[in-house]
């Protein structure tokens, strides 16, 4: 990636008064004024995108269609596939009550475990239909770290997938996998030990445990804590996850290329601008050619 710098000096003259003066004042405010602010992102403005009178980026994109499932087909121009994402949601939900009141009406298991599976096909029609958004999002660069991070924030590992480096994903799933044996094991002698802490201070609960009620609480505490500190873990390696994705996401505009040279030769330098110079003439100067 060749970096070309060129030395010049250039003056842009204006009246000022002394330190602290009102005149400094005056114009530093000014200048701010002159400034170009971008309109607030608001809602008017989201649905005004999704419209395609106006530009969104991958991450508001997203984040509307968590809350409004379809704006990102709509945006996107992929209308034949609002009915499959609402046909599918409403479907499955109607699919789940209408076999839990046959639950309520019978008591028979398979109705729960149909119940289950329909609730479970409409939260993943949900979720299939907010990353279809972010997959069919237009852009023109080929890696974008938005896109990275909310694969990774859907699905662990997916992120990773994007940007090619495939061998972090059994490291993340790894991770998760350590970390709920640990949320399991914890929390399986949390509560064994509240249970033994709940016979030893009930009267005549037929407790017969050579540990005293003391002893079990403080066991009980600890693993409570433990499973805790296991389900933080989970967090931060689910956040690690998500960060991991968006930098090196980042990192894939660098040329990593291996030739580093820098060349000094002479250069016949003209002005920037002929408004600010007394000598319109070039001048002799030296030009810093960085290749990196």
């Amino acid at each position: 990636m060749p970096v070309i710098a060129k030395g010049q000096f250039i003056g842009n003259m204006t009246r000022t008064g002394p330190p602290g003066s009102s005149q400094n004042n005056q114009n530093n405010q000014t200048e701010e004024e002159g400034k170009y602010r971008p309109p607030e992102y608001n809602l008017k403005r989201y649905f005004k995108s999704i419209a395609g009178k106006d530009t969104i980026n991958l991450s508001r994109l997203w984040a509307g269609s968590l809350i409004l499932p379809g704006t990102a087909q709509i945006y996107n121009k992929d209308y034949w596939k609002l009915p499959v994402l609402y046909g599918g949601m409403l479907g499955f939900t109607y699919a789940g009550i209408h076999s839990n009141k046959l639950l309520q009406e019978s008591g028979e298991s398979r109705y729960r475990t149909q119940r289950s599976i329909f609730y479970a096909a409409a939260a993943l029609t949900y979720w299939g239909g907010i990353l279809d958004g972010a997959v069919s999002f237009k852009h023109h660069k080929e890696v974008l770290p938005a896109r990275a991070s909310i694969y990774s924030a859907m699905l662990p590992g997916l992120g990773q997938a994007y940007n090619g480096d495939y061998w972090k994903i059994p490291i993340i799933y790894g991770g998760f996998i350590t970390v709920g044996y640990f949320i399991s094991s914890n929390n399986y002698q949390y509560r064994y030990y509240k249970n033994q802490h709940n016979l030893a201070t009930t009267p005549d609960s037929g407790y017969t445990g050579g540990a005293s009620a003391e002893t079990l609480k403080y066991y009980r505490d600890t693993y409570r804590r433990y499973r805790d500190y296991s389900i933080l873990a989970g967090v931060i390696v689910y956040a690690l996850n998500v960060i991991d994705a968006n930098v090196f996401a980042h990192l894939q505009e660098f040329d990593m290329s291996d030739d580093i040279t820098a060349t000094v030769t002479p250069a016949i330098i003209e002005p920037l601008d002929y408004r600010f110079t007394k000598n319109t003439a070039p001048s002799l100067g030296l030009s810093l050619n960085i290749r990196f």
